[in-house]
């Protein structure tokens, strides 16, 4: 196929733009005038065209309320509790993988408007693009488990701050489950359903960051000095408080950015109509949607607990609670408990109802069903099973996070590797391949990103089995 089929292969997106529940796409009118204002803006001053492209974002901040789940808050709060300020570094390392992979998803995907399974299945072959996409199914069902744990976990600690006694976590996950599959079902049939959750997600996202910067306020900072070279030292400490860091490390990196977030950004893209004229946009979008605020909330996540829980003589290791941790940081403040319980939960109800959309794109991209059909609102369902984790760990509700982050970034390096071939693959980008020096320190960044991953998942390996 040469890059005028795939050309071609653009005009027939409709059904993906229409139907892909992340966005709602402009009418042609409004998308035009749109990339006619792009352009205008291209060469502007850097903070007149900031300010525009801030009006457009928003599949970055998609890729925030996915990632900032249970596997982002339970890395960063056991990061903290375990090993203070030494392992701030993790999290902001992890979203810079992401960054460099996703920002040559956008430029491949809107180069061409190909559907990037059919991009991989194509032009680096069958197997990756199948791997890939199971992988991103698998993921977002073994994800599912802690989510549903914390979630729970977070109201029922609510529900006792505010002087309800009996709130098991197992049936706060059944009224988790059914806010779910409520949004999950309902969200996407009209556009102002669909304007209104994307801005809600915003809201939860930078509410998030405002709920962990309100705690960090309260607490202080210990070291100044050492928080600093925190986020430098590259550190994978040994076992301290019963946790091995390299399961921490390795949890974090994985949790960053994981293979589902992967799959659903480039079809976020295309259901918002964006093309080439978007490139620009879509690299500060990722910067300043994804970036920015999950390495603010995670780190200061992990500052809030090194200054509290760390020192907490009461800490238990795995058995840690919201509760307990909320209590550590603000002994003396219920109203201090709920904001930190908040942020905690805000975090996990996006990543549920988006893990869920996961599934049901993945099989309409596999078994060729129609987006929003039966059969597709039937297959976002495949997580739910996961109501019954609060149940099956009751003691390990926020560490259950730990393990699944690690299962599911054993799937990232193979999509990694397919997404590496497709950028320097001139059968399907043609002219916008990337060249020269640029391209070549372009794969090579992705390249260096996925042996990163794949050496962490190998020390976590060696050490859980020497």
């Amino acid at each position: 196929m040469t890059h005028g089929d795939a050309t071609q292969d653009s005009m027939n997106l409709d059904s993906v733009r229409a139907g892909l529940r992340m966005s709602n796409p402009p009418d042609p009118a409004q998308l035009e005038a749109e990339k006619q204002a792009l352009a205008a803006v291209e060469h502007a001053p850097t903070a007149q065209r900031y300010g525009f492209y801030a009006k457009l974002s928003g599949p970055g901040f998609l890729q925030s309320a996915m990632t900032l789940g249970s596997g982002s808050a339970a890395a960063s709060l056991f990061a903290g509790a375990a090993f203070g300020y030494s392992l701030l570094w993790v999290a902001p390392v992890g979203m810079l993988i992401g960054v460099v992979v996703l920002g040559a998803i956008a430029h491949q995907t809107l180069s061409t408007g190909m559907q990037p399974f059919e991009a991989m299945r194509k032009f680096a072959g069958a197997p990756l693009a199948w791997a890939w996409a199971i992988g991103a199914l698998v993921a977002s069902i073994i994800w599912h488990l802690p989510q549903y744990s914390l979630a729970s976990a977070c109201l029922s600690n609510l529900g006792e701050l505010a002087g309800i006694e009996g709130l098991e976590p197992g049936w706060m996950g059944v009224i988790v489950l059914v806010w779910a599959v409520g949004i999950s079902w309902m969200y996407g049939r009209t556009p102002g359903l669909v304007r209104a959750y994307e801005r809600t997600l915003k809201y939860i996202v930078w509410g998030v960051v405002v709920c962990f910067a309100i705690v960090v306020w309260n607490t202080g900072v210990r070291d100044w000095g050492e928080l600093a070279a925190g986020f430098f030292s590259f550190e994978i400490p040994g076992e301290r408080n019963g946790i091995q860091g390299i399961e921490v490390v390795v949890a974090g990196l994985a949790a960053a950015v994981g293979i589902n977030m992967v799959f659903l950004y480039p079809y976020s893209l295309l259901a918002r109509g964006w093309g080439r004229e978007h490139r620009q946009l879509a690299r500060f979008d990722l910067m300043t949607g994804m970036l920015v605020p999950y390495a603010l909330a995670t780190s200061l996540m992990v500052i809030a607990t090194a200054n509290t829980v760390n020192l907490d003589p009461a800490f238990e290791a795995t058995r840690l609670s919201p509760i307990q941790a909320a209590t550590s940081m603000f002994p003396d403040s219920d109203f201090g408990r709920v904001v930190f319980l908040v942020g905690v939960l805000g975090m996990v109800l996006s990543t549920i109802t988006l893990h869920m959309t996961t599934c049901g794109f993945v099989c309409s991209q596999l078994f060729g069903w129609q987006v929003g059909s039966m059969k597709y609102r039937l297959a976002t369902w495949l997580p739910t099973p996961a109501v019954l984790a609060p149940i099956a760990f009751p003691n390990a509700l926020v560490w259950l996070a730990v393990p699944t982050s690690i299962i599911c970034g054993l799937f990232l390096p193979l999509a990694y590797v397919g997404f590496a071939l497709l950028h320097r693959n001139r059968s399907y980008l043609g002219d916008d391949t990337p060249s020269g020096l640029k391209g070549k320190l372009w794969v090579g960044a992705i390249f260096l990103a996925t042996a990163l991953l794949v050496v962490a998942l190998a020390l976590y390996l060696i050490n859980k089995f020497s």
